[in-house]
């Protein structure tokens, strides 16, 4: 089993936009599932979402660890060594 840094290491930062996914929010619209990051605190929507605003950020900032912003789920991704945790 690969042992990843990054979730090791993330910290749970607050959520910037706690009602959903801050670009899809700004521009009207819409998601599936929204992912937070663990470096800033960015809500964006998941790649299910027509706008993939999650990895997007990741992409741009290269902030490696998000985790599931739903209810009742309780998971990490790390972009970078695609892990799961």
């Amino acid at each position: 089993m690969k042992i990843c840094q990054h979730l090791q290491q993330a910290v749970d930062m607050p959520a910037n936009t706690p009602q959903g996914c801050e670009e899809c929010l700004a521009s009207g619209s819409r998601w599936v599932h929204l992912r937070k990051c663990l470096s800033c605190g960015h809500v964006g929507c998941c790649d299910s979402s027509p706008n993939k605003h999650a990895t997007a950020h990741y992409k741009e900032g290269g902030h490696p660890v998000i985790a599931s912003f739903e209810p009742g789920e309780d998971w990490r991704w790390c972009y970078v060594d695609s892990v799961i945790g």
